[in-house]
Parts: structure tokens; sequence; C-alpha cells
């Protein structure tokens, strides 16, 4: 079967995966239970033939003639018949077995008894033949209609309740054709995960020196940056089988079938090495033992875990045996498993920096139609933070805008509306605006924009939009960064917050009054500014310390919630502190829009007009000589007598 690019439509082969051979119907078990109901029930109504052809059938006058004659022995009365024996022999001087079927009167009684003949009358019960066919017949058809449903939805290899069989997915070596040429943008693991390639293919080289090679490689990341990717890539390039298989598909609601399962994996990987075992979401495994409210407790998630840390250890690593594993979620791994001897190396597989979005961008787009003015540089721009799996997303988006538009390449202009719609949303179209909320949307993007551009450090202003999009974004102000930064000085996070409350500032300029539209500029302000005095030690009155604990979720930028070190004096200190930094960005602003207020209307006034202007048309319309100075900090003797610090 061949799946189609939805970029080119070039035909692509599917990686086959080596599944069990389908079985024929008369070899599911269900036919055996079919089977096997089916006999009991020929087999009843054949004995139950047989032991009406050793009775001879007369008829009922008979029957009452040898009666009146006193030739009868006994009887059995049953609701449709009469059986028994007669005081007469046969040929072989047995007595002579009968059955009749009587015409009913109420004088019958009263004869047997005046001929002294001894009779019983019973129901007639048919136990074996109602159980089967009340009761094992019906069952029997309800698995068998519901084994072939699940051999229809693809579950029939798996036994009933799905308990049966393993899950691992085994592709075979040519069934790989994925190599480090389809990885792009982590570059520091493909050279770490190259010595295990060089290990599968030849383990001598490491043997030689008396070492060996690694059991366990975690590849650990956030979501979308290509883990499974790498696994893949890894078994392409060594050329050596490849058994993958998620974390939750070991655990089952029955103790004891997740650590059959790993005894299983780990049997079939060593009849076929060298190989790589991939457990993807390790976490859902491997999470620490005695935690929570299970502490102590031998569930089937921690049997499966001791049974996986067992195998690990017992494993011979010449064998040529790589156990790869991935996980977004390392902090709640258990300790056992991230010891050496189990998983030795834990390769980060981290968000990509810009040159790798870049080389993404360009392996995700090689085969797709696009025209002369798209340049990537400026789209990985646009995209920080961004992983892999997002940047394909957006080359996805930009295409289903193409085809939207009816564009026969895709243009730059398609691919600024997927980053759009992938960072704010959705445009709302059918949420219009009227002229008094359009106005005020302008002039707060407006002034966004003009101290963007007027700060010393701001990025350069890309795109201003007012534009409805998503849930709540009425407009927004997009600057894009030169370079790529990892840190920000003191001076530039003052800044963004300044940039942040433009917005807040020129409403207040311009109507008198502020709106609701600040709410998430406001957020995200007091944010930087808790942050720079908490936990950046950016405050001349509290000193270079830091102020509540982060309960650490964050290997990966995950935090928990704050525990508070600190007296309550402290805290109104630090309230204070806080509030003087967004106070003062916020006054920095309004300076920068009173002295600039003719650009800010003019500016304002274009936006409304166009609803979307780029960033070298705000820069002319702005047309800035210079930035503004960053005015002086408050020293630490002022700051004391400042009534907002106190508060």
């Amino acid at each position: 079967m061949k799946k189609t690019d939805f970029k080119t439509g070039d035909k692509k082969p599917d990686i086959e995966i080596n599944r069990p051979a389908e079985r024929k119907f008369w070899q599911q078990p269900q036919f055996g239970w079919l089977t096997y109901i089916l006999f009991m029930v020929l087999f009843y109504y054949l004995w139950q033939g047989y032991a009406q052809v050793k009775q001879e059938e007369i008829p009922y006058s008979r029957f009452l003639s040898y009666l009146n004659k006193n030739q009868v022995a006994n009887v059995v009365v049953s609701t449709n018949s009469i059986s028994g024996t007669l005081s007469l022999k046969d040929k072989k001087g047995q007595p002579i077995s009968f059955i009749t079927r009587p015409l009913w009167n109420n004088e019958l009684a009263n004869a047997l008894e005046s001929h002294g003949v001894k009779y019983s009358v019973r129901e007639q019960s048919n136990w074996l033949g109602d159980f089967l066919l009340n009761w094992v017949l019906p069952f029997g058809l309800l698995f068998l209609v519901w084994g072939w449903l699940s051999r229809r939805m693809g579950q029939a290899s798996k036994g009933f309740l799905n308990i049966a069989g393993n899950r691992v997915h085994i592709h075979a070596e040519s069934s790989l054709n994925v190599t480090f040429d389809d990885v792009a943008g982590a570059d520091e693991a493909k050279q770490e995960l190259q010595e295990s390639i060089m290990f599968l293919k030849d383990p001598s080289k490491i043997q030689s020196l008396g070492g060996r090679m690694p059991k366990g490689v975690l590849l650990v990341g956030p979501p979308g940056t290509g883990k499974t990717l790498l696994a893949r890539a890894v078994a392409g390039e060594a050329k050596a089988p490849f058994f993958s298989i998620s974390g939750s598909e070991f655990v089952e609601m029955f103790v004891g079938v997740g650590a059959a399962r790993v005894r299983e994996l780990f049997e079939q990987a060593r009849q076929k090495a060298p190989c790589i075992i991939f457990i993807d979401e390790l976490d859902a495994i491997g999470g620490a033992r005695g935690v929570g409210p299970m502490m102590g407790g031998h569930d089937e998630r921690e049997q499966t875990l001791n049974q996986l840390l067992t195998e690990m250890d017992g494993f011979d690593p010449s064998v040529g045996v790589v156990v790869m594993a991935a996980t977004n979620r390392p902090e709640i791994l258990d300790k056992a498993l991230l010891r050496a001897g189990r998983f030795d190396r834990q390769i980060i597989v981290d968000k990509p920096d810009l040159e790798a979005r870049l080389a993404i961008l360009k392996l995700h787009t090689r085969k797709i139609k696009m025209a002369d003015d798209v340049d990537l540089r400026v789209v990985a721009q646009r995209t920080p933070g961004f992983v892999g799996a997002d940047l394909e997303n957006i080359a996805n988006e930009a295409a289903i805008g193409a085809v939207r538009l009816g564009h026969s390449l895709i243009t730059m202009q398609d691919f600024e509306a997927a980053i759009d719609r992938v960072v704010a949303g959705p445009e709302k179209k059918h949420r219009v605006l009227n002229a008094a909320e359009k106005k005020r949307v302008a002039f707060h993007e407006s002034g966004h924009t003009l101290v963007a551009l007027s700060v010393p450090t701001g990025e350069p202003v890309h795109k201003v939009s007012i534009i409805p999009r998503g849930v709540a974004a009425l407009g927004y102000t997009l600057q894009l960064p030169v370079e790529e930064k990892f840190l920000s000085t003191k001076q530039e996070l003052r800044d963004q917050i300044a940039i942040l409350l433009g917005g807040r500032a020129a409403e207040e300029i311009i109507f008198g009054e502020i709106s609701s539209g600040a709410q998430n500029d406001l957020e995200r302000a007091t944010e930087i500014a808790r942050g720079m005095v908490c936990q950046l030690g950016m405050s001349d009155k509290l000193g270079p310390l830091t102020y509540g604990r982060q309960q650490r979720l964050a290997y990966l930028g995950y935090q928990g919630q704050e525990e508070k070190n600190f007296s309550e004096e402290t805290a109104r200190l630090i309230d204070g502190e806080v509030r003087a930094l967004v106070e003062e960005g916020h006054e920095r602003a309004a300076s920068i829009l009173k002295e600039n207020r003719a650009r800010l209307e003019a500016l304002a006034g274009l936006l409304q007009e166009r609803e979307v202007i780029s960033g070298a048309e705000a820069k002319r319309v702005a047309n800035l000589e210079g930035a503004q100075p960053l005015p002086p900090e408050p020293s630490a003797e002022g700051k004391k007598g400042d009534p907002a610090a106190s508060n």
C-alpha cells in the first residue's frame, strides 16, 4: 500500500511491519468452542434416539389390552408418553420394553390400581438439552459474534480482553529506510548516537579494549522534538531489526500481563540480535516506586518495572541488544532505572535554535513547491521555541492555505498566515468590531509598536494587526528577534515591561480611561517583574537572593507550586519592588507616547485603514531618529522613601 505526500503528490512506501500471519476462521479459538458445542448437542440427541430404539413403541389400545390381561409389570408415566416393561419375555428371555403415547382419561389411575400395577408419574425433564440450548448455545453464539467483531477491528490476535499476545511491533532491516539525513536540527544528539551505531555494527572495537557497549540510551526532551524519529534513524543506520512498543501497552487490568510482555520482548530481541528495542513514553511504566497513594503496593505497573529492571541487568551486552527509550518527564522516573548499567546514556533532545529550525524547515519543505519570495530564515526567526513537529505543521498549514486561496505555489504570505494561525489562532472573520472598539484596539497596538521602536533594546517590529484571532485576541504586535538569545539583561527586562504596558498607556492618553484589553499585558509584565525580584536578584533593596522555592518538575521547563521560604515582612518588600518595576515601565511608556503623540495617531490611523501593516511601514510612519534612553534607576536610599515600595 502506498501513501500520498500531500505536498508533492509523490507516492511513499509504508514501513512494513512484521506481524503474525492472519489466522483463518477455523484456526480461531472460537471455532473450536463452536465445534465442541455442536458435538455435545449432536451426542445428546443421538443418545436419546438410541435409548428410544431399544423400546418397542406400541399403540395405546394394545397397552390397555396388556393392562387388562395383567401383562404389564411396571410403567413410568411422563407428560408425553408411558414407558415400561411387560411381564412377557422375548426370544432371549428378556422382559419386553415398550413405550406408548397415551390418550389421557380420568379412569386410568383407577384401572392401574385395580389391576395391581406399580406405576409412577413424573414430569419429563430434559436438563441436558435445556442447558445446552438455553445457556451454552446462546453464549457460544455471543462469543463467536464478539470474536468476529474483534477480528474485524484488528484485535483478534490479542485474545480475550486483549490480555494475550505481545504488542511489540517488529520492523525488519529492509523496512527501515529512515536515516540521519531525515533528521535535522539535533546534531549533538546524532553525534552521541553514532557511537551506539558503531557498537551495533562492530561490537569488537569496544570489546578489544575491555569495555562494553552501553546497555541503554534514554532520549529526553520536550514533546515533538524528534525522539522517536532519532531512534528509528539509529536502527536504519545500523541496519538492525527494530522492536518498538509504547510503555502504556505493557500494562493491562490483569496483574502479571505487563511483566510477561517484558519477558517475551527481550526473548524475541535475543533471538534477533544485534537489534534495537525502543520503548516510547517510558514514564508510563518507569515512574518512581513508593510515591503516591499506592506507597509500598505491588500493583501491575511496579511489577512491570521490576521485570524491566531485571531484564536489563540480566542480558549480556556482548549479544548486541541496545535498549532505547524516550520520555518527556525524566523527573518522575525511578532512580533504579537511571543508574549506570541500565540506561547508561541520557541524551537531551532539546528545542531547536535558529539554525536548527532553519535546517528543519528546509527538510520539511524540500518536496513542496514554493515561490521565490519565500525566505525560510524569516520563518525560522518568527518561530522561536517551536519544535520539529510544530515546524512541520506550519509547512502543512501553509500548503493548505495556498490550496484554499488557489495559489499554484506556496508564497511567503501563506507561511506568514500559517504562523499567525498556529501562534494566535485562526482569524475570526465573523467577529466584527464596531468603530469605537476598532479605534481603541488600533491605538492599543500602536502603543506597543511605538514603545518597541523607541526603547534601546526593543526587538524589531515585524507585523502589527488588529484582526481578531483565537479566543480573545483582538490584535497583536509581533516582534522578530534579530538573533537567538539565551540571556536577558536587567535593561532588556525593563524594556520588555515598558513595551507590554505601551498599549494600556496609549489608551489612557487618547481616551482618558483604560479597558480590559490590557489584561494579558499586565499578567506578563507582573510575571517578568516578579521574576526579576524573586529569582534573578535584580532588586537593590532585596539584594542578590532568591525568594520562593519552586517545586521543580522543571527539568524540561515544567514548574510546580511555589514554596514560600520568606517572612511576611519580606513578602511586603517583594510586592513593593514588583509594583515599583511595573509602575516605572508604565511611566516610561506613557512618557514615550506623550512625546510622540502625533506619530501614535498617524500609526493608529494607518492601522485602522489597513488592519495589518508590516514592520517597515510602522517604522516609516513612526520616523524615529533614535531610541529613548533608559531612565536612571532610583538609588537604594530613594527607594526607602518610596511609598510604593513599602506597601
